[in-house]
């Protein structure tokens, strides 16, 4: 018997376990991490180590299937009836409680449950002094759990319920340090805000349960799914459905206009910020939008194509474009570690979501054109999730060397740091790594991922001149994202240190996490090659897997296009380096003309938008909350109130009439009963003659009536 036949385990019940095990690790901390060590941290770890190992373990037996080459047969894995009793033929199946497993699921529980067995081992030492750690660790464990369920869910309504546990989780940890004033406020925007895309997101999945009568994303012989189904919207609903599921991508991945919350979440401990950008909380939207590429891309239909919802794709790609570079611009003049790398994550986050767009157009493109599905070009979608790959493990190490220096100087603010490479070798060699890899260097990951999707981007402008705008876009941010990256580096490690204290390398148990994903920002990008190329493995479902290394056998103009990528980067670093190393530029340059004094205002007050959200919050939500407080009070409470008097009206009329008419009346029969009776006692006098004198008078009075009866009868009875 070969390996990969003992390896390839029958069944996939355990893959639930990967879910059950930091849930339990959640009850556990909550009740009995006070009498843990480090106030509950060995069992979190625990509980997401198991998670881990199943998910490797799911990982390679996805890989042995036929991962690799698109041979893998998706798999349902049922678990119990949610929503049961809709009457057979109604159109409507039951809402089941089940799990999905294929390539893009299985390589998502890999990530996330990796990143989380790093981020809660750093969290050792990082969180060792705080208060309320069993508070911490059970709320990431939680946390995690949502991550987990958000990647597997096999339909929109069960990864709904998981991204609102991601959302819940992520308002308790950006208000970790509750007390704090900004961190209560900060976790307050965060809930508000994403819930406004979260509304958007549950109107889309009321539609599709009203048009399909099912909510899994893909159907196998059991199970009814909406990808082959989707031709039978009308194009109006085709254009509705993926611009609502979008909404509710772009509150949770913080793009233009729901990115405000974002750089305040930075409020959180920087582990918690760790989390939230690297694993999948933010990068849930990007992954709902890769889900919904069976409405941006839909298959035939009764053997007819369908028509792409152009405006849904242009919608996207255009978000994702413009919002690469409208958070890069702000990262620029920041000087809070963290909130840099805020807006980094905005940008890069857009990144992916211009490679969905771009992807999805290329592919509507061929559609139209008469290309079969099956041999479309899904690209921009795998150059995306590549790009979700790459940055997850960058980002994670960047926010992680973020939090060492933080810990070790006691600040956020940049300005009070630099000369820290001396102090701290390890955490600045390791950032240097991360800063290499946004800023797309190459060999680091970033390079391949970031320049596939610009060129896929690039192409849908030979198509279409407004997707040029969109790359050139792109191609503008990449210059932006080396500038900010290395300012950041250089402010932090290099020079005089501007501090004070005595700065020191942080404990092994947040360096040894450092390292190992400084390794994987080297070498993820460098996978693909290994796998034949990202798009051999991770490709929209219904098309081809493609065999394509990065850089490997494609046209001249494609090293062109990665040369300008390059090009802009390796500028920017220059940029920096002449800025806030050698200083031949002094950084006070910029802002000397009234243009530029202006600009840099607007980019520190972040086009004040925030200030327009304020206002609109103090006035206009609050203005409306104080008019329903007054008609609650005014109208609903003064016709509660009559009503109440008019009851206590009618309640005293009903005791006054009860009194005084009914019980009058009852007494009145009774007393007139007790004075006829005394009447008649009085004439019970037991003589003779006087009840003799009572017959006759009966007599005489019954023989009158008789004779009138009888008068009565000859004279008007005929």
């Amino acid at each position: 018997m070969s390996a990969a036949s003992l390896l390839l385990l029958p069944g996939y019940t355990f893959v639930w376990v990967i879910l059950i095990a930091p849930l339990i690790a959640f009850l556990l901390s909550a009740l009995v991490g006070r009498r843990t060590v480090e106030g509950g941290a060995p069992i979190a770890i625990g509980g997401i180590s198991i998670s881990l190992l199943l998910s490797l373990y799911l990982f390679i037996q996805v890989m042995l299937g036929g991962g690799l080459g698109g041979n893998f047969n998706p798999v349902f894995l049922d678990g119990y009836v949610w929503l049961p009793g809709f009457p057979a033929g109604s159109g409507f199946n039951n809402i089941v409680i089940e799990l999905y497993i294929d390539d893009l699921s299985a390589l998502m529980l890999v990530l996330v449950s990796f990143l989380c067995f790093l981020i809660f081992v750093y969290s050792i030492g990082y969180m060792h002094h705080e208060e309320g750690k069993p508070r911490y660790y059970a709320e990431v464990s939680l946390f995690s759990a949502g991550m987990l369920g958000t990647v597997s869910a096999s339909n929109f309504l069960q990864l709904l319920v998981f991204w609102e546990i991601m959302g819940l989780c992520s308002y308790l940890l950006i208000g970790f340090w509750y007390h704090k004033p900004e961190a209560a406020k900060a976790a307050k925007k965060a809930f508000m805000v994403t819930r406004v895309g979260d509304v958007l997101f549950l109107v889309g999945v009321l539609i599709i349960w009203n048009q399909f009568g099912t909510l899994n994303f893909y159907g196998d012989a059991t199970h009814l799914g909406i990808a082959s189904q989707v031709g039978k919207l009308s194009p109006e609903l085709l254009n509705l459905i993926p611009l609502l599921l979008f909404g509710g991508a772009v509150g949770k991945s913080a793009q233009f206009p729901l990115h405000a919350w974002l750089p305040d979440a930075m409020e959180g401990p920087t582990t918690v910020s760790a989390l939230i950008h690297a694993a999948t909380m933010v990068k849930a939207g990007v992954y709902l939008t890769a889900r919904a590429f069976i409405f941006l891309v839909p298959m035939p239909y009764q053997g007819l194509a369908v028509t792409p919802p152009w405006t849904a794709i242009l919608v996207i790609a255009g978000i994702g474009g413009f919002t690469t570079l409208f958070a890069a611009t702000m990262a620029v003049v920041n000087f809070d570690i963290k909130r840099v790398l805020a807006f980094s994550t905005i940008s890069q986050l857009a990144y992916m979501f211009l490679g969905l767009g771009v992807g999805a157009f290329v592919m509507a493109t061929e559609l139209s054109s008469g290309t079969a599905y099956a041999n479309l070009d899904s690209a921009g979608y795998s150059a995306a999730i590549y790009h979700l790959y790459n940055h997850a493990f960058f980002k994670a190490l960047l926010f992680l060397t973020a939090g060492s220096v933080i810990h070790a100087v006691g600040t956020n603010d940049m300005r009070q740091m630099g000369g820290l490479r001396k102090h701290m070798p390890i955490t600045s060699i390791t950032m240097l790594f991360g800063c290499l890899a946004l800023a797309g260097i190459v060999p680091f990951s970033g390079f391949f991922s970031k320049g596939e999707i610009l060129s896929v981007a690039f192409e849908a402008g030979t198509i279409n001149s407004v997707y040029m705008v969109f790359w050139l876009l792109g191609t503008v941010t990449a210059f932006l994202t080396a500038f900010y990256a290395f300012r950041l580096w250089l402010m932090t490690f290099h020079g005089e240190y501007r501090g004070q204290g005595h700065p020191h390398e942080s404990p092994r148990s947040m360096t040894f996490p450092l390292i190992i994903l400084g390794a994987f920002t080297l070498v993820s990008g460098l996978s693909a090659y290994a796998m034949g190329g990202f798009g051999n493995f991770i490709f929209v479902t219904g098309t081809h897997a493609e065999y394509a290394l990065p850089l490997i056998g494609v046209p001249l103009s494609d090293y062109g296009l990665e040369a300008i990528s390059l090009g802009a980067a390796l500028a920017g670093l220059a940029l920096a380096w002449l800025v806030y190393e050698t200083k031949r530029i002094p950084a006070e340059r910029f802002t000397r003309s009234p243009t530029g004094a202006f600009l840099h205002k607007m980019l520190t007050h972040r086009y004040w938008i925030d200030d327009v959200y304020d206002a609109f919050g103090a006035r206009v939500y609050v203005g409306f909350a104080k008019a329903m407080d007054w008609f609650d009070r005014r109208v609903v409470d003064g016709i509660v109130n009559a009503v109440g008097r008019g009851g206590l009206a009618a309640a005293a009329g009903s005791d006054y009439f009860d009194r005084h008419v009914v019980d009058g009346a009852v007494n009145l029969v009774s007393k007139e009963a007790i004075r006829s009776g005394m009447r008649l006692r009085q004439r019970q006098t037991g003589q003779v003659q006087s009840y003799a004198w009572v017959v006759v008078f009966g007599i005489v009075v019954l023989v009158a009536l008789i004779f009138g009866i009888g008068l009565y009868l000859r004279l008007w009875g005929g």
